[in-house]
């Protein structure tokens, strides 16, 4: 026997996400009750400027109290696909467009309670293009070279999920740069 959904209903319809609570027929018979985050998805780009420097943003997480070094990222919207997203963002976030944007890997950020599924990104041939951040972003550019980000990363310095699974992903990309 499978899980089988029984009933599904909205709980909260928000700007990013909503949230559902789903019943739920478990393997052995029983029932249960999933709160569920529904997201459209988001990216996760690693600009890589013309020095071979990773660009990240810091900004403060209200959840997490803390002013965190991320790569920049964003929901898709609907309509938009994932690279149409990440061209958005990364001027948004960091003030430049990409000419290439490679995909090099994809992930769900927390499959235990979400929907959301993120592709990541390697953005090189950056220019300055910057386009208007969302009102509720105050961000600061950051670069690092690769070998101080994965040392931040082992380190622990870098507390973002999203950014220790994009930086992972892109390594093995990254590292040909430099061959």
């Amino acid at each position: 026997m499978a899980f089988e959904c029984l009933r599904s209903e909205i709980i909260y319809r928000g700007r990013a996400f909503t949230i559902r609570r789903d019943e739920v027929r478990l393997p052995d018979g029983r029932t249960t009750n999933l709160d569920i985050v529904e997201h459209h998805g988001s990216v996760v780009i690693v600009p890589v400027d013309p020095a071979g420097n990773l660009i990240f943003v810091r900004q403060y997480r209200h959840a997490a109290g803390l002013s965190l070094l991320e790569l920049p990222a964003g929901v898709i919207e609907p309509g938009e696909s994932p690279l149409e997203c990440a061209r958005r963002e990364i001027r948004e976030e960091t003030g430049y467009a990409a000419g290439k944007l490679e995909q090099v890997g994809q992930f769900y950020l927390a499959p235990g309670y979400s929907t959301e599924y993120m592709v990541v990104f390697v953005a090189e041939d950056l220019r300055l293009d910057p386009l208007t951040a969302d009102a509720d972003e105050f961000l600061q550019v950051e670069r690092m070279s690769l070998a101080d980000a994965l040392t931040w990363a082992a380190g622990g310095k870098m507390p973002d999920a999203k950014s220790l699974a994009a930086l992972y992903l892109a390594r093995p990309y990254l590292e040909s740069l430099t061959k």
